[in-house]
């Protein structure tokens, strides 16, 4: 393994201070800055929420005068536009740095080159892809959304070994351990919405929000992710616990006066191919996860809107009459849902599985 070069050590002190902000920058990516100056941090900052300054702006202001021919590294192209702050590009000029190294490009029609662009007529030396890849991690939502107009889908299952999720009698507690179960709150802390099936609140009577975090991150600081119910029946019970907080909550299903009453957002029967992208336009929601069960989750994998399989493994066996993971049928080989491994971490006595599905 090759050693890291300066660039790359000061380019992941930036993405570990991008990390700080990840359960509370919704809808803002995740932005981490390092302001250098003669092999010494004079300058370092993250984005913390929408309406605060930008990671740039903190590590200009805590390096001062000392950012004059200083070299800055941004995790994200920096912002070359007005709007609830100025343009980071502009800041970056206005402080002198000598050089500014990037690790993304911002692929936002009101950035997108615009910033490096800013930077480069000002005379500052520009390197753009260091670290990319680790930096991309940070935002898949945001830059999948700003790509495509689509936002970025993770599909969560709990399962046994001889991938079961329930019992028949639709039993689920406990197939995972308390470590997985916390692990699951990190990747809801950072979706824009958790999206259930009006089945798994029938049967779980499911808050789906965010109670706990790990490593005792923040929770009061956390943005707490909508949860939205596709309820094509209308057949929510108004003692569900998932109403306890309806602000947050988002329907999908005929419209019903009474939801309304309690300040439930109400969203007109739609293909999940029109829902996605609306969520993006209408809610600013650029990462989703999807917690429900087999029917919901297997229209997920067949319509290829998942980008991501999250699934715990625990080990145990349910038997043949518990709940599947999946209802697909498919009758030959040619017609399976193929992925590729992206990670694999030991969770508890659980395994976590980051699946990709593979390209068709």
């Amino acid at each position: 393994m090759s050693e890291l070069s300066q660039d790359q050590i000061w380019m992941q002190r930036a993405i570990e201070l991008a990390k700080l902000g990840q359960y509370s920058t919704k809808p803002n990516p995740n932005v981490g800055c390092v302001i250098v100056k003669d092999g010494q941090v004079v300058g370092e900052g993250f984005h913390p929420k929408a309406g605060q300054p930008h990671a740039e702006v903190f590590a200009m202001r805590q390096a001062g005068e000392q950012a004059r021919g200083a070299t800055a590294y941004v995790t994200l192209e920096p912002c070359a536009h007005y709007g609830r702050t100025p343009p980071c590009a502009e800041g970056l000029v206005e402080a002198g740095v000598a050089k500014a190294v990037v690790a993304c490009p911002d692929p936002n029609p009101l950035v997108a080159g615009k910033g490096v662009q800013i930077l480069k007529d000002a005379g500052i030396a520009v390197e753009v892809g260091v670290c990319q890849e680790e930096a991309h991690q940070l935002n898949l939502g945001f830059l999948k959304a700003m790509a495509t107009g689509k936002p970025y889908v993770r599909l969560k299952v709990a399962s046994s070994l001889d991938g079961r999720t329930a019992m028949a009698s639709g039993e689920s507690k406990w197939i995972t351990g308390p470590e997985a179960r916390l692990d699951v709150q990190h990747w809801r802390a950072i979706s824009g919405v958790v999206i259930t099936g009006i089945e798994t609140v029938l049967a779980d009577d499911c808050q789906l929000n965010v109670r706990q975090l790990p490593e005792n991150a923040d929770l009061s600081a956390a943005v707490q992710p909508k949860r939205l119910v596709l309820d094509r029946q209308g057949r929510l019970p108004l003692t569900a616990k998932i109403l306890e907080q309806p602000e947050s909550v988002m329907v999908m299903g005929p419209y019903r006066a009474e939801l309304a009453a309690l300040g439930v957002e109400q969203i007109e029967i739609q293909p999940l191919t029109d829902l996605l992208p609306f969520l993006v336009q209408k809610y600013q929601i650029y990462d989703v996860m999807v917690e429900a069960g087999a029917t919901l989750s297997t229209a997920f994998l067949q319509e290829k809107l998942a980008d991501e399989i999250i699934s715990y493994v625990a080990p145990t066996f349910l038997g043949s009459s518990a709940r599947a993971m999946f209802n697909a049928e498919f009758s030959v080989m040619a017609e399976q849902l193929r992925f590729k491994l992206h990670r694999v971490a030991l969770v508890g006595n659980d395994v976590r599985l980051n699946l990709i599905p593979e390209s068709v």
